[in-house]
């Protein structure tokens, strides 16, 4: 298989100042170092079953690398610059896979000086206490960013897209850190939303 960055176009900004040459080239370095955690340690190959029910022959576990110390403080600044033109006010998704990639992205945006808070989206909602299914900030009328790993069908994405929309947020785009390119953008941008990845996967 083969990994590949989006494109620098992420670095291009429609509104505000433009990012100084620094944060552009601290952010690629960013990006190339992800990129290449990634394809050491985070893809296996063999036969697996992802949570889409699909069958592959490789996997990509991002936690080992959105829990990593190495990994995590860069993911956090690349995910905030992905969604950097978008007029939220916070991020997250469907536990657990979003869980750590929204935590980095709320401490990147603080160091910013570009606040967000996070949120949790539980698969279920909780049978006892306040029988919350969303946890952490309050989403009602509020703009946000649905969050994930790594993306097959876009599954995951739009089951909390589905528990947002109850809860009355604004879902504004899907950004995942991995696309597998198999469908999830598609189903996403059905919903109407917008669809923002950082790596694509191709098999030869």
């Amino acid at each position: 298989i083969r990994l590949s960055l989006v494109g620098s176009e992420m670095c291009i900004r429609d509104r505000g100042p433009p990012p100084t040459l620094d944060a552009v080239t601290a952010l690629d370095a960013d990006r190339q170092t992800l990129l290449d955690l990634i394809k050491d340690e985070a893809v296996f190959h063999g036969d697996f079953t992802l949570s889409s029910g699909k069958k592959a022959t490789y996997y990509v576990d991002m936690r080992k690398l959105t829990l990593d110390h190495r990994a995590a403080p860069a993911i956090g600044r690349i995910m905030l610059d992905l969604i950097g033109d978008l007029d939220v006010v916070a991020v997250g998704g469907l536990t657990l896979g979003a869980d750590p990639i929204a935590n980095s992205v709320l401490h990147a945006s603080v160091a910013a000086d570009k606040p967000l808070d996070a949120f949790v989206v539980r698969k279920e909602p909780k049978d006892h206490g306040r029988g919350r299914q969303i946890e952490g900030a309050d989403v009602k009328g509020k703009r946000v960013v649905v969050l994930e790993d790594t993306s097959t069908t876009g599954q995951s994405a739009l089951k909390a897209v589905e528990a947002l929309r109850k809860e009355g947020a604004e879902i504004v785009a899907v950004a995942v850190i991995v696309d597998r390119k198999t469908g999830a953008q598609a189903a996403i941008e059905a919903e109407g939303l917008e669809w923002l990845s950082l790596i694509h996967i191709s098999e030869p």
